[in-house]
Protein backbone atom coordinates (compact mmCIF):
# COMPACT_ATOMS: atom_id res chain seq x y z
CA UNK A 1 0.00 0.00 0.00
CA UNK A 2 1.46 3.33 -1.14
CA UNK A 3 2.17 5.85 1.67
CA UNK A 4 0.33 9.01 1.12
CA UNK A 5 2.73 11.96 2.10
CA UNK A 6 1.94 15.58 2.45
CA UNK A 7 3.67 16.11 -0.66
CA UNK A 8 1.68 13.17 -3.00
CA UNK A 9 -1.43 14.52 -1.77
CA UNK A 10 -1.12 18.35 -2.87
CA UNK A 11 0.20 16.91 -5.93
CA UNK A 12 -2.85 14.59 -6.82
CA UNK A 13 -5.12 17.47 -5.22
CA UNK A 14 -3.66 19.89 -7.93
CA UNK A 15 -3.83 17.55 -10.49
CA UNK A 16 -7.54 16.55 -10.03
CA UNK A 17 -8.53 19.74 -9.48
CA UNK A 18 -6.73 21.17 -13.08
CA UNK A 19 -9.08 18.55 -14.88
CA UNK A 20 -6.42 18.80 -17.69
CA UNK A 21 -3.50 16.68 -18.86
CA UNK A 22 -0.48 18.30 -17.15
CA UNK A 23 3.14 18.35 -17.63
CA UNK A 24 5.52 17.67 -14.55
CA UNK A 25 6.59 21.54 -15.07
CA UNK A 26 3.03 22.58 -15.86
CA UNK A 27 2.00 20.48 -12.26
CA UNK A 28 4.90 22.00 -10.26
CA UNK A 29 3.86 25.64 -10.90
CA UNK A 30 0.71 24.71 -9.47
CA UNK A 31 1.94 22.91 -6.77
CA UNK A 32 4.80 25.78 -5.89
CA UNK A 33 2.00 28.19 -5.26
CA UNK A 34 0.89 25.40 -2.79
CA UNK A 35 3.84 24.27 -1.03
CA UNK A 36 7.01 27.00 -2.13
CA UNK A 37 9.52 24.88 -0.82
CA UNK A 38 9.11 21.41 -3.04
CA UNK A 39 11.62 20.95 -5.88
CA UNK A 40 10.65 19.57 -9.59
CA UNK A 41 12.57 16.60 -8.89
CA UNK A 42 10.14 16.20 -5.85
CA UNK A 43 7.26 16.30 -8.05
CA UNK A 44 8.88 14.30 -10.87
CA UNK A 45 9.44 11.43 -8.49
CA UNK A 46 6.20 11.46 -6.83
CA UNK A 47 4.38 11.21 -9.91
CA UNK A 48 6.37 8.26 -11.19
CA UNK A 49 4.91 6.84 -8.07
CA UNK A 50 1.68 7.45 -8.01
CA UNK A 51 1.60 6.76 -11.58
CA UNK A 52 3.24 3.02 -10.55
CA UNK A 53 0.39 2.57 -7.65
CA UNK A 54 -1.73 3.23 -10.50
CA UNK A 55 -3.52 6.59 -9.16
CA UNK A 56 -2.66 8.56 -11.72
CA UNK A 57 -2.27 7.51 -15.73
CA UNK A 58 0.48 8.71 -17.72
CA UNK A 59 0.69 9.63 -21.21
CA UNK A 60 3.40 8.75 -23.27
CA UNK A 61 2.17 10.82 -26.76
CA UNK A 62 5.05 10.51 -29.30
CA UNK A 63 8.01 12.87 -29.28
CA UNK A 64 6.49 14.74 -26.89
CA UNK A 65 6.75 15.47 -22.80
CA UNK A 66 5.25 13.41 -20.55
CA UNK A 67 1.32 14.40 -19.36
CA UNK A 68 -0.32 12.95 -15.97
CA UNK A 69 -4.08 12.27 -16.16
CA UNK A 70 -6.31 12.54 -13.42
CA UNK A 71 -8.66 10.08 -14.68
CA UNK A 72 -6.97 6.22 -14.53
CA UNK A 73 -10.25 4.89 -16.24
CA UNK A 74 -10.37 3.18 -19.38
CA UNK A 75 -10.26 5.86 -22.64
CA UNK A 76 -8.42 7.39 -25.33
CA UNK A 77 -6.48 10.25 -25.76
CA UNK A 78 -6.89 13.03 -28.69
CA UNK A 79 -3.57 15.83 -29.54
CA UNK A 80 -3.69 19.12 -31.31
CA UNK A 81 -0.93 19.44 -33.32
CA UNK A 82 -0.62 23.20 -32.90
CA UNK A 83 -0.58 23.94 -29.43
CA UNK A 84 -0.09 20.85 -28.18
CA UNK A 85 -3.50 20.01 -25.43
CA UNK A 86 -4.43 16.89 -24.74
CA UNK A 87 -8.10 16.28 -24.43
CA UNK A 88 -10.17 12.92 -22.95
CA UNK A 89 -11.49 11.03 -26.24
CA UNK A 90 -14.56 8.65 -25.97
CA UNK A 91 -14.23 5.98 -28.30
CA UNK A 92 -16.46 2.71 -28.41
CA UNK A 93 -13.89 0.26 -27.65
CA UNK A 94 -16.94 -2.97 -27.30
CA UNK A 95 -16.51 -4.92 -30.69
CA UNK A 96 -12.85 -4.34 -31.45
CA UNK A 97 -11.12 -8.06 -31.77
CA UNK A 98 -7.48 -9.02 -31.30
CA UNK A 99 -7.34 -10.65 -34.77
CA UNK A 100 -9.24 -7.58 -36.57
CA UNK A 101 -5.51 -5.94 -35.62
CA UNK A 102 -4.19 -7.84 -39.15
CA UNK A 103 -0.29 -8.99 -38.29
CA UNK A 104 1.13 -8.37 -35.28
CA UNK A 105 4.26 -10.02 -36.11
CA UNK A 106 3.71 -12.69 -33.44
CA UNK A 107 2.83 -10.89 -31.09
CA UNK A 108 -0.16 -12.21 -28.82
CA UNK A 109 -2.20 -8.18 -27.94
CA UNK A 110 -2.68 -7.81 -24.22
CA UNK A 111 -3.83 -4.07 -24.94
CA UNK A 112 -3.82 -1.15 -27.33
CA UNK A 113 -4.01 2.58 -26.59
CA UNK A 114 -5.04 4.84 -29.37
CA UNK A 115 -3.17 8.34 -30.77
CA UNK A 116 -5.52 10.36 -32.59
CA UNK A 117 -3.90 13.78 -33.63
CA UNK A 118 -5.97 17.21 -35.00
CA UNK A 119 -6.48 20.40 -34.62
CA UNK A 120 -8.24 21.70 -30.89
CA UNK A 121 -11.36 24.27 -31.70
CA UNK A 122 -9.25 26.50 -30.15
CA UNK A 123 -6.77 26.35 -32.68
CA UNK A 124 -9.15 26.18 -35.56
CA UNK A 125 -10.51 29.61 -34.32
CA UNK A 126 -7.26 31.35 -34.76
CA UNK A 127 -6.85 29.73 -38.41
CA UNK A 128 -10.07 31.06 -39.44
CA UNK A 129 -9.15 34.39 -38.17
CA UNK A 130 -5.89 34.38 -40.04
CA UNK A 131 -7.36 33.22 -43.47
CA UNK A 132 -9.76 35.98 -43.08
Amino acid sequence: MLRMTNQRDIILRELQKSKRHLTADELYDLVKKVMPRISLATVYRNLEILSEAGMIGKLEISGRQKRFDYDVSEHDHIYCVICHKVDNLDIAHSGWKPEEFGDTGGYSITGYRLEVLGICPECLKKEKKKEK
